[in-house]
């Protein structure tokens, strides 16, 4: 890139007309050294002169630049919360008053590839959200994908006779490769239809379908959970089923009313297991479920398997992902009970500084360094059909990068398996 004019110029201008003067000075008469003299005066100013409007000439556009980026980045920063929930009504609107707020139109419109989704500003009196696209020019900017530019009132297509939206910037939002939607900027005249309000169109455009493209990958991780947790209800592990009817035929023969209780069980734990399942619900309400689970196991292990509660009151309203707990108690059941002995499991949950910290913990067999590297490997841990990778997985797609799993484990000692939940009492 070219550099402005800089000091050497201007002090090359002056030096000039400063010899002028002095040659003037010494080999013309007064007359001529006065005409001299206001010829190098006239040369110096313009000198300089020139080497400001250049300077400005050079400098404005960077600075232009500068201030649209900025302008840009401060209204994504404020769209990127509504935008993570898809192009909807609701976040539409918002993001049409934001651009609005920060924007120099006297109107913005958000569509998706048929009806308008928001609109803000001017003519919002009658240009009402949800109803199908007018503008010729808006299906031509999700046809070709391509920024288009309306510059007459017939163009917008308006039939309201004094409607004060005379010209336009419409920018196509773009979901894989394809217009999924257009960013509308309107103007009260054809003299607003600038290159750099085109560029900010644009360079919103471009950052407000960065945004789409990352709630569609949330929406499809969310999706996979979902898919995951229908197969669990679907199939149920076959070892824990066949393990636990094989109990409760049993206790058919020895003790009727056992036998009778833990059908109740059976029938309340897949029950529980069909409901919420995709829901936030209470520590306390995954806590049930959990104890459900246990009353079979205890039944199948009897005296072998001892389990605490330290849970505090005010940690049982902390909203979680169902189906966290149960895995976790299950695989230490399943990875900790020795052959021989006992185990002792201890289910905390204690509110601290702004969270509630779960933990589940086992007195088992404890597992090596290189147990622990597989946990989150597919396949590896898997308790009722959800692997502790996907527990993990949730845990931080629910409350953020920092708030997976954290696994501590020595052999023939035990382990401990728990994750923070941020929680603000009352």
């Amino acid at each position: 890139m070219r550099k402005p004019p800089g000091r050497e110029t201007i002090f090359a201008g002056v030096l000039l007309g400063t010899l002028l003067t002095l040659v003037a000075w010494v080999l013309r008469g007064a007359v001529e050294r006065t005409v001299l003299i206001w010829i190098g005066s006239v040369f110096v100013v313009n000198v300089a002169l020139v080497v400001a409007i250049l300077t400005v000439f050079y400098e404005q556009p960077e600075h232009a630049k500068a201030l649209q980026t900025h302008q840009v980045f401060g209204i994504a920063n404020q769209t990127i919360q509504y935008l993570r929930k898809g192009l909807t009504v609701e976040s539409a609107m918002q993001v049409a008053r934001i651009v609005l707020r920060e924007g120099d139109g006297i109107a913005v419109a958000i569509t998706d590839r048929t009806k308008v989704l928001g609109f803000a500003g001017a003519g919002e009196d009658h240009h009402e959200v949800d109803q199908e696209i007018k503008t010729a020019a808006t299906r031509r900017a999700i046809k070709y994908n391509a920024t288009q530019i309306v510059g007459s009132r017939e163009d917008i297509g308006c039939p309201v006779p004094d409607c004060p939206l005379y010209a336009a910037i419409v920018v196509p939002l773009e979901l894989k490769g394809m217009a999924a939607g257009t960013l509308k900027f309107y103007y009260s005249s054809g003299d607003k239809l600038t290159e750099s309000r085109v560029a900010v169109a644009e360079g919103l455009g471009r950052l407000l379908s960065t945004q789409l493209e990352v709630s569609e990958v949330e929406k499809q991780r969310e999706l996979t959970y979902r898919a995951e947790l229908k197969a669990l209800q679907a199939q149920i592990n076959p070892h824990f089923l066949f393990n636990t009817l094989n109990t409760i035929t049993m206790f058919c023969r020895t003790d009727p009313g056992e036998a009778r209780r833990l059908l109740i069980q059976f029938s309340n734990f897949f029950r529980k297991s069909l409901e919420h399942s995709d829901e936030m619900i209470t520590l306390k309400q995954e806590l049930e479920y959990v104890n459900n689970y246990l009353v079979l196991e205890r039944a199948r292990f009897g005296n072998n398997l001892h389990v605490i509660e330290d849970v505090q009151p005010a940690a049982e309203d902390v909203r979680i992902p169902s189906f966290l707990l149960q895995p976790l108690v299950e695989n230490s059941i399943k990875h900790g009970l020795p052959e021989t002995g006992t185990l002792q499991i201890r289910i905390r949950a204690h509110a601290d500084n702004g969270s509630v910290r779960v933990a589940v913990e086992d007195d088992g067999r404890g597992m090596t360094e290189e147990e622990l590297g597989k946990l989150f490997t597919p396949g590896f841990g898997k308790g009722l059909g959800i692997g502790l990778r996907n527990v993990n997985d949730r845990l931080k797609a629910t409350f953020g990068p920092d708030h997976g799993l954290k696994i501590t484990s020595t052999p023939n000692v035990g382990t401990s398996v728990s994750f923070d939940v941020p929680y603000k009492e009352g």
